[in-house]
């Protein structure tokens, strides 16, 4: 092709032959040759290379995490773990609390319900050596410059690196899964057998996954060089999955008149659920889901095109995704970019936590924290089995045990005894009782949850009224926080039959099941949008009364704006699985070793120039073209990118010699 037909078509970005002048700016001479979206030849549902005998699925969640798997040869029977040692009372554990303990010299010492009924058993004065950590997943989300050295604080004030926190959970998961999966097979299992999928919120930005993917790597699920080991599923594309294969006797309909199992869900919200628990109680014991190979009965009610709502309410965030039925086979095309906030249950202790400092004084509990860390986790954990009866229709109180230490420390610290506090404090609803224990009345516990629930139901309000999502046949409520009879009736009330709320049996296992099923095809989800407008800073040719003159830069005779944003993807932009988005690149130098070229985001749809507000560095794209030295004056590297994918990905070959370049795109190097 001559310069001639790339002009032609590239419409108003000109391709020159001489070596770009960018780099006088400082950045690397960029100038875009053939700015073409492509569309893969090869169909995007090319099978997973089966060279894997089992997908192993972690759902690595804010409050709690587990792992479910499933053999390739036999992919409706999806397996979910042991159960663990020591649970909690009123809390199902087919998950563990994601909480992890390290020794004093910062070893990994023990996960989940172990990590804590060992911190908790140690002496205070010992305990303060010991660095104990829970719900430090949402670190990733709220993080705004995330990178590989990003810390973490454990409960005694101790910093830790995050990529080693998160190693460690992630190793302690392969660990189990392998273990328990070399006792079935009887020999040992490897993991070269094993497929992995992660969870992670659909909200999440390309750094806060990438750090998961880095995390995993270290914990020697994967690595760099095979990446495709390890596969990050969005978690409520994970739930939608799922939920398109239930059968009607697996989920509550919170808006059906009939009765479902015998029992008539109007009656009451929280009923419903309870005989939905008993059933799955009652088939705990086999821990083998069947997923039938039909679609689910639910399913045969949806038609070509009907859409519907997943609403992720788990710990840390609340993830909202529309997703769209293709039919004959199912496939899924998402609707309108992921939304949704930080917005998860651990809201609800943080209200009681301000509560406990209302009564209390935040002095104090800062000092308590501090000072009896192993007592402040069980207070915690009362208050999460009571939160857990929190229902709409309640009129007798909940009672909160409080630790014998926090009574005594209170009276140390403030020479005043709790129930004088609670007496001074004017927090009416909370009361003392005679047992040595908070009395709450359900008022002071739903003002908990109201300002999560109210946060949750706005941002749904705000869904609902978008033109894309018009229509929605079903609601699916999933994730542990989906439990909460408060939230559904909220969730109800603000549907008004606009569509019907589906909630699944056994709904905190929902994603995990679903990201099993996603390990085993992940080209069930076809068109997913852009989540941010992607794009790099190139030159163009200057043109007056376009550009702004503050722009123009002068290089040999030709006039060139400079900071131009050439678009990758748009926000909100829907993009098939496979489809490529391609540019071409040239060495500055002939000698030049590596291109390294900044990728720019933004929430806009529509960006002009690099300097735009709201537009920002988020990435770096790195070509390695050393060893690829060929005799064309100018070298072309030829660059792939695909957003259809859970991850961005990028791919390059050297034009002249069709040879490939090692291409990367890095979101955590700031």
């Amino acid at each position: 092709l001559s310069a001639n037909d790339f002009a032609f078509n590239l419409g108003s970005l000109h391709v020159m032959a001489a070596p770009s002048p960018a780099k006088s700016i400082g950045d690397p001479g960029i100038t875009p040759l053939s700015p073409t979206h492509t569309q893969k030849d090869t169909e995007p549902n090319e099978p997973a290379t089966h060279s894997f005998m089992v997908v192993v699925a972690i759902d690595f969640g804010t409050t709690s995490s587990g792992y479910a798997y499933a053999f390739v040869k036999e992919p409706e029977c999806i397996h979910t773990m042991r159960r663990w040692e020591g649970g909690d009372p009123g809390v199902s554990n087919q998950k563990t609390p994601t909480t992890i303990l390290l020794s004093p010299d910062k070893k990994f010492h023990s996960f989940g319900y172990a990590a804590r009924d060992f911190y908790h058993d140690l002496d205070p004065t010992e305990s303060k050596q010991w660095l104990y950590l829970e719900k430090f997943k949402m670190k990733l989300h709220t993080t705004a410059n995330l990178s590989i050295d990003t810390d973490l604080h454990a409960t005694n004030g101790k910093k830790v690196k995050a990529l080693d926190i998160f190693a460690y959970a992630l190793a302690f998961f392969k660990e189990q899964a392998l273990k328990e999966l070399s006792d079935q097979a009887g020999a040992e299992f490897d993991n070269a057998d094993v497929r992995w999928v992660i969870t992670v919120p659909a909200i999440w930005k390309m750094p806060a996954k990438q750090f998961m993917r880095e995390a995993a790597y270290k914990a020697g699920l994967a690595t760099g060089d095979n990446p495709d080991q390890l596969i990050i599923a969005l978690e409520p594309e994970a739930a939608s999955i799922y939920c398109r294969k239930l059968r009607l006797h697996q989920m509550v309909d919170l808006g059906a008149k009939m009765s479902i199992n015998g029992y008539s869900p109007t009656e009451n919200v929280g009923a419903g659920m309870t005989q939905a628990k008993e059933h799955v109680r009652r088939n705990r014991q086999s821990r083998t889901f069947l997923v039938e190979n039909v679609i689910g009965e639910l399913w045969s009610e949806l038609s070509e095109g009907d859409r519907y709502v997943v609403v992720d309410c788990g710990g840390g965030t609340v993830d909202l995704t529309v997703h769209q039925i293709r039919m004959p086979e199912g496939h899924l095309k998402e609707l309108y970019k992921a939304s949704g906030g930080p917005y998860g249950s651990i809201g609800i202790d943080y209200e009681f936590e301000k509560l406990l400092c209302k009564i209390f004084g935040q002095d104090f509990i800062d000092q308590f924290k501090i000072k009896r860390p192993a007592a402040w986790v069980d207070l915690m954990i009362a208050f999460e089995s009571r939160k857990r009866a929190a229902a709409p229709d309640r009129t007798n109180p909940l009672n909160i045990n409080l630790p014998f230490s926090f009574i005594d420390y209170y009276k140390k610290f403030r020479g005043h005894s709790v129930e004088h506090a609670l007496r001074k404090s004017n927090v009416d609803f909370v009361k003392w009782s005679s047992q040595g224990m908070l009395r709450m009345s359900p008022d002071a516990m739903n003002a908990l949850f109201k300002p999560t629930i109210d946060h949750i139901i706005q941002h749904l309000n705000e869904l609902f009224d978008r033109p894309e999502v018009t229509d929605i046949k079903f609601l699916f409520l999933v994730g542990g926080f989906a439990e909460s009879p408060l939230l559904q009736k909220a969730v109800q009330d603000m549907l008004q039959e606009r569509s019907r709320v589906i909630i699944p049996h056994d709904v905190g296992l929902t994603i995990l099941k679903g990201a099993v099923l996603f390990g085993l095809d992940p080209g069930v989800i076809r068109v997913r949008r852009s989540p941010l407008t992607y794009g790099v800073g190139v030159l163009n040719r200057f043109v007056d009364g376009k550009h702004p003159p503050e722009k123009m830069l002068v290089k040999d005779g030709t006039r060139w704006c400079t900071d131009v944003f050439d678009t990758f993807i748009a926000a909100d932009q829907s993009v098939a699985l496979g489809e490529t988005v391609k540019r071409s690149y040239t060495p500055a130098r002939p000698s030049q070793q590596v291109i390294v070229i900044h990728v720019y985001c933004s929430e806009k749809e529509a960006v002009s120039f690099i300097s735009d507000a709201g537009v920002r560095k988020c990435g770096t794209l790195r070509l390695d073209v050393s060893g690829t030295e060929s005799p064309a004056a100018r070298r072309e590297i030829q660059t792939l990118m695909q957003f259809g994918d859970t991850e961005i990905r990028a791919m390059a070959i050297d034009v002249a010699t069709s040879r490939s370049v090692k291409a990367s795109i890095d979101f955590l190097s700031q």
